[in-house]
């Protein structure tokens, strides 16, 4: 999913809050959260000189955690590659069978260089590093970069998942500018073979779970009013297919009509076939 830059907007209100503020939740780390503040250009709040903050970016012994202060928020959100549902779908999710894995077109014996151009928490591309893809992260809005890379570092020293997130490469950057400038330069070994794109949209699962993260999730990335120029660019430079995730009934990005489509029960992959991938690894 592909972010903005800027921090969320506050609610419409007098009150002198920051929108979002950064905390250490042990005082031993107050030295690392408040070099993050520095380095995010966020206002850094303590014990001692609390400040009014509609959201907060917490360190504390478990890692990197955004939350709402709000009354009757959800709980914290934080990345873990190591339990919970992400570990769950890749004891059981499907291997290769999974919609995703044909998208991007994984075959007996091929598994292509991918470029995830809307990180976002990172789920997808975990998936595909979990069945042997290499990919490169591109995210954009810095305080969800700074959580997946949190997240990509607490997995490292995982025995079980260290070797699938060694296979995710997070770069902090803006994707449209970064494919444009690698489309002007980049040799033809040197491209992606695939280019997966998950651009936000209004409409997305009404799950429980995914009602609380969007919640939390949603003030930081807003709406990806920018996705046909990101599709034209991925466009630009895959050498393979771009691939497209979107709620299953909503319109296709404008611009170039994908080749085909495959559906799920919630979710749509359209693709962008440009050379076959058979025999090209």
């Amino acid at each position: 999913m592909s972010r903005r830059s800027s921090s969320p907007a506050a609610p419409a209100t007098a009150t002198p809050q920051h929108p979002i503020r950064a905390e250490a939740l042990d005082p031993a780390l107050s030295t690392v959260a408040q070099q993050l503040a520095e380095r995010l250009q966020l206002p850094f709040s303590t014990v001692d000189a609390a400040i009014p903050a509609f959201f907060a970016l917490q360190l504390g012994p478990d890692g990197l955690q955004f939350v709402d202060l709000g009354p009757d928020a959800p709980g914290p959100l934080r990345i873990d590659f190591t339990g919970g549902a992400v570990a769950h779908r890749r004891q059981f999710g499907g291997g290769n069978g999974q919609m995703i894995a044909k998208a991007v077109g994984i075959q007996p014996g091929i598994r292509p260089r991918i470029l995830d151009a809307t990180a976002g928490l990172g789920r997808d591309a975990f998936v595909l590093a979990s069945l042997g893809c290499e990919l490169t992260l591109l995210e954009r809005q810095p305080i969800i970069a700074a959580l997946l890379a949190d997240g990509l570092a607490r997995a490292a020293s995982d025995p079980e998942v260290g070797a699938i997130v060694a296979r995710m490469h997070l770069q902090p950057a803006d994707a449209i500018a970064t494919l444009r400038a690698l489309a002007a330069s980049a040799e033809a070994a040197d491209r992606p073979q695939v280019i997966y794109l998950d651009p936000m949209f209004p409409q997305r699962d009404k799950s429980a779970l995914v009602k609380k993260e969007m919640r939390l999730f949603k003030p930081l990335a807003g709406n990806d009013d920018d996705a046909p120029e990101l599709l034209a660019a991925a466009l630009a430079l895959a050498s393979h297919r771009v691939v497209v995730k979107r709620p299953r009934k909503a319109p296709a990005v404008a611009g170039r009509a994908p080749s085909h489509s495959l559906e799920g029960s919630s979710s749509r992959f359209d693709i962008y076939a440009l050379k076959s991938l058979k025999g090209s690894n």
